[in-house]
């Protein structure tokens, strides 16, 4: 059941990495639809993953050795070009479990003005880097675990959420230390880290046309921003977003 709900993409790139047969081929008790494999194969092909003939290629293999999704694994693999990958480490992860942002309904402007310290007006994610900067400031401050814990949760944050993230950080980065990549040492600019990610994004971007709320997305999707989100407040002409969910 997992198989039939998931994108294909990585089951595909695995399978390839590993030499079996074609997924069109594999005995599956209950094999996924033909377009959930049509998607994936499309999804890779757009990563560069695949050539014309649905073969890995030197992408792809590096790809099918990082322990995410294959959108996001290629942003990893731009930010250690474009000299980003340290901040790309953090992104990824978060990409990569529950936000630890807490919004609860009956709470959701204390909880937005709590998370306000980590706005960037540009971008959120740029977020993502700020909050771990703030959470590692805290966790050196040597406060007990349990009045951290406690601190955490008043600011609206989730302390189980937050070691998640880290424990699927230190997995990426072990990764990448075994691929002897090497980590940035200066920050990167705005344009450097948005083009890495835009490698893993390209089917959510959209367009806002003059005087509409929505967004024209890929594959004529429309969609909206989500109200926790800073942007919502920017409006900005052209978005690339992380996900889109639908929510008819």
């Amino acid at each position: 059941p997992e198989v039939l709900r998931s994108s294909l993409a990585g089951v595909i790139l695995q399978m390839k990495a590993l030499r079996l047969v074609g997924i069109e081929e594999f005995p599956f008790l209950d094999p996924p639809q033909r377009k959930a494999i049509v998607d994936g194969y499309a999804l890779l092909h757009e990563l560069g993953a695949t050539d014309e003939r649905n073969q890995l290629t030197e992408t792809g293999r590096q790809l099918a050795r990082l322990p995410v999704d294959p959108h996001i694994g290629r942003m990893l693999l731009a930010a250690r070009q474009a000299g980003c990958l340290r901040e790309m480490l953090l992104i990824a992860a978060a990409l990569s479990v529950q936000d630890p942002r807490e919004r609860p309904m009956e709470s959701q402007q204390a909880a937005d003005q709590q998370h306000r310290r980590f706005v960037d007006e540009r971008s959120d994610f740029v977020a993502w880097v700020k909050l771990w900067d703030y959470w590692h400031t805290a966790i050196a401050e040597k406060e007990s675990n349990r009045r951290l814990q406690t601190r955490l949760e008043r600011e609206f944050l989730s302390p189980r959420k937050l070691r998640e993230w880290s424990d699927v950080h230190s997995q990426l980065l072990e990764t990448v230390e075994q691929m002897h990549w090497k980590l940035n040492g200066q920050p990167p600019t705005y344009e450097q880290l948005h083009q890495a990610l835009l490698t893993g994004m390209l089917g959510n971007l959209g367009q806002r046309p003059p005087d509409e709320p929505q967004y024209l997305g890929t594959h004529e999707t429309r969609f909206s921003i989500h109200p926790a989100s800073w942007m919502v407040r920017k409006a900005p002409k052209w978005l690339m977003a992380a996900e889109l969910v639908d929510t008819g």
